[in-house]
């Protein structure tokens, strides 16, 4: 999901470049889970989920932290570990997400005392021994400074816990605690969160409503915790900052002072030096969670659980395989680890959906489409369609079921809308590279013509808002009037831009789906940006004209033009006062400026750059906003302006944008991310750009680059066929990344592009490597490879 503006300047990536010393010496890539690192991005705002999981998990335990940057539960920033909780999100940004039902050992309670045993989070919290953390699919452990070493790894709804705690210091038998917290990340609990604590086995079940972190409304989660490898001494429930044993029901407010009261159950042990808890989780009851737990985890094999997490990753990974051949083993760690970060999100909660039953699988946090058109489900497209195909699905379930499909989803709710109706350009995209595997394409065309068609009442969290004037007038107004649904009136450049490419892709599914009347209606419209682009518009920066002209400007409902400084809310706005997200003070523009998004055409290069001044004018403009630091990358309305010289003809200055921004932005150290996971958009960005095929996402494109490695196979799940990218005179030092020459399956080739069915049928590209910029992809007219690009 899109962040709230950050303003990061160049200097604060300068500690993320690095100087290479050891290589790899393997020349093929062996089990790619040896190079996965799952803590980037766990500082910096990276804000990625780093605990245990298998791909696209319900279940994600880790440890959490008291950190402002903890929306993915831990972080590795010097904070102090408030709990173990068992669901997560990978990547966000706005409030912390779920993060429920937090567990917390104790060696002992001072003097045998469980009264002296510290129970609200805000006091319990504690420091970690910095050695001890280790982290890596299917596994994460960390030791506190109590002693006490904390493992977990995840089945797909269940969580196991392994809780080693230190032999006494004294001579005397310890009696470890572990309490379970009703409490969530946000601490957003609100009233009857329940808990009942069984006397004798152990057993605590519950549950509780929880606020979702950015989206409207409420969802309830329950909780089944099984006890394993001890004996219990006694058990009951806290509340504050005082337990009982003779007291194991509880139902607590929340209380009104707004942060949750403390409370939920504990079990004692006696004399014990590991613990095994297993967590089921159910977003239906608690029955089921137990259910869940006793069908995945029924024998406590920590380790068997482990190794079956471990092999899910490793098939999930298995598809592409790299030469290593001379390349640094961080930036192979690089590009797996950011493969590995595009499986964690979305969430399969299939079975656990509380709102209807469905013979449909359901997926969430789609956290938020917005960010993962861009990247990460087009590479799942390659890498995973059968998931994708699933995720595809359940849009169109949730379309079935509430009438709109998301922009934005999170535990059961419709999120906020960031620009358009995002989700049109998956489906679209899906469409053109042949998904289908039990997707209703008849309904999926319903829900986009929905979109495109009928304003919902709250286009807050669903649909597109501001459907008269955008059908009177051909864009959205500032300060619209708009009477029939309400949503934040801001963004009337972006989405007016949003709203255009959306309908682009619409006109693509109708082409495909035989709806030959709405296709000119709908290239028709998405030709509504040029309303808003003023050709005489300047930009100036402390003062200083850039040298620029033409710019999208705001326009009012009578056609007047409106104002909005062209590098407002850019990465190099100074300005305390610029709110650039969903603000009713917000910009115009959705958390970039008018000088990113006057980029945002991708389904009309050719008019734009004629706009602009002609290709050699649009390369200047698209070095300027880069070299000056205007655009951010670590937001991801960056990542096609990476691309968009080739529509210029000039792919070499893209493949030299590329190693500009990789690995100095993007590495593999805790810091790494340059904001924001979003869900592995990140991830996928890194994975994709490193292959060296980038897309134009709701277009049948890859853009061509060299890859950073001398070959990348990438085998289709779908055909098996196995695709191949091969760089001859391959350099390591990467001072040779220009394109010379190239064949696609032995015949000579000059597009700067190819498309879909590379992967599909097993296609072999080879490209030639120099020093110097070629003529290599320079030789299509731009308004002849526009044209194609955009079939």
């Amino acid at each position: 999901m899109a962040r709230l503006w950050l303003s990061v300047t160049l200097s604060l990536f300068n500690f993320h470049v690095f100087v290479f010393s050891q290589s790899s010496s393997s020349q093929v890539s062996g089990d790619p889970l040896q190079y996965v690192d799952t803590l980037i991005g766990s500082t910096n705002g990276g804000n990625v989920f780093t605990g245990a999981n298998i791909p696209y998990g319900m279940a994600k335990p880790v440890a959490d932290t008291d950190s402002d940057s903890d929306q993915g539960g831990f972080t590795a920033d010097n904070a102090n570990i408030t709990g173990f909780s068992s669901m997560h999100d990978s990547g966000t940004g706005g409030a912390p997400s779920l993060g429920n039902f937090a567990l917390f050992p104790y060696a002992s309670c001072p003097g045998d005392d469980i009264d002296r045993c510290t129970y609200p989070k805000i006091s319990r919290k504690m420091h970690y021994v910095n050695d001890s953390l280790k982290a890596s699919p299917g596994y994460f452990t960390v030791t506190l400074n109590s002693g006490v070493n904390a493992e977990m790894t995840a089945a797909q709804h269940t969580s196991l816990f392994r809780f080693n705690f230190p032999a006494s210091t004294d001579g005397t038998s310890s009696s470890p605690l572990i309490l379970m917290d009703l409490t969530d990340l946000q601490d957003s609990r609100q009233d009857n969160g329940t808990i009942s604590v069984d006397s004798s086995s152990g057993r605590m079940t519950g549950g509780a409503r929880f606020l979702p972190s950015f989206a409207q409304g409420t969802y309830d989660a329950y909780f089944c915790a099984d006890f394993h490898g001890a004996d219990i001494r006694d058990s009951g429930i806290f509340v504050n900052s005082r337990a009982s044993a003779s007291v194991h029901d509880l139902t607590i407010s929340r209380s009104i002072n707004g942060y949750p009261l403390p409370g939920g159950g504990w079990v004692r042990f006696k004399e014990a030096s590991s613990v095994l808890v297993r967590v089921g989780l159910s977003f239906i009851s608690s029955e089921q969670a137990c259910n869940n737990a006793e069908a995945e985890i029924p024998s406590y094999d920590f380790d068997g659980v482990r190794s079956a997490a471990v092999d899910a990753w490793r098939k999930k990974l298995s598809p592409i395989t790299i030469s290593t051949a001379g390349v640094n083993s961080s930036l192979v760690k690089n590009f797996y680890s950011g493969i590995y970060r595009a499986y964690v999100n979305p969430q399969n909660y299939t079975g656990e959906n509380p709102n209807w039953q469905s013979s449909e699988p359901y997926f969430d946090s789609f956290y938020c489409i917005w960010d993962l058109f861009r990247a990460t489900f087009p590479f799942l497209t390659i890498t995973d369609p059968e998931a994708l195909t699933e995720m595809i699905r359940a849009l169109l379930d949730i379309y079935r079921h509430e009438g709109w499909m998301p922009d934005c989803r999170m535990t059961f709710a419709h999120g906020y809308t960031q620009g358009g109706s995002n989700a049109d350009i998956v489906l679209s995209d899906a469409y053109q590279k042949g998904l289908t595997n039990g997707i209703d394409w008849d309904t999926a065309y319903d829900a986009v013509i929905k979109d495109a068609t009928v304003e919902p009442y709250d286009w807050c969290c669903r649909g597109r808002g501001g459907l008269d004037s955008w059908n009177a007038l051909g864009y959205i107004p500032v300060q619209d009037f708009d009477y029939k649904g309400f949503g934040t009136m801001t963004r009337s450049i972006s989405r007016t831009l949003e709203y255009s490419y959306n309908d682009f892709t619409i006109s693509r599914l109708a082409s495909g789906l035989g709806h030959s009347a709405d296709v000119e209606k709908y290239v028709s419209t998405s030709s509504n940006w040029k309303n808003l682009f003023r050709p005489d518009m300047p930009s100036f920066t402390n003062g200083t004209n850039t040298g620029f002209v033409g710019f999208f400007q705001p326009k009012y409902l009578n056609r007047t033009w409106g104002f909005q400084e062209p590098l407002k809310c850019s990465n190099i706005d100074t300005n305390a006062s610029s709110i650039c997200s969903l603000q009713n003070t917000g910009a115009e523009t959705f958390e970039s400026s008018i000088w990113e998004y006057t980029f945002f055409v991708p389904h009309d290069m050719g008019t734009l750059i004629k706009d602009l001044g002609g290709p050699s004018a649009f390369v200047r403009r698209l070095d300027y906003m880069h070299d000056r630091n205007i655009t951010y990358i670590g937001n991801e309305p960056a990542f096609l302006t990476v691309y968009q010289y080739h529509y210029a003809g000039r792919p070499a200055l893209s493949a030299k944008r590329v190693h500009f921004y990789i690995p100095r932005f993007f590495s593999p150290t805790r810091d790494g991310l340059p904001g924001n996971d979003d869900s592995g958009t990140m991830g996928s960005f890194v994975a994709f750009s490193m292959m060296g095929l980038f897309p134009n996402p709701g277009q049948n494109v890859y853009f061509i680059t060299p890859s950073f490695f001398e070959s990348v196979n990438i085998t289709s799940p779908v055909t098996g066929k196995t695709a191949r990218i091969r760089n001859v005179n391959f350099d390591p030092s990467y001072e040779a990344i220009y394109i010379q020459s190239a064949t696609l399956d032995g015949k000579a080739y000059t597009k700067n592009w190819i498309d879909h069915s590379f992967f599909t049928e097993g296609k072999e590209l080879v490209l030639t490597l120099g020093r110097n910029e070629s003529s290599w992809g320079t030789r299509l007219s731009i308004q002849l490879a526009a044209v194609e690009l955009a079939r």
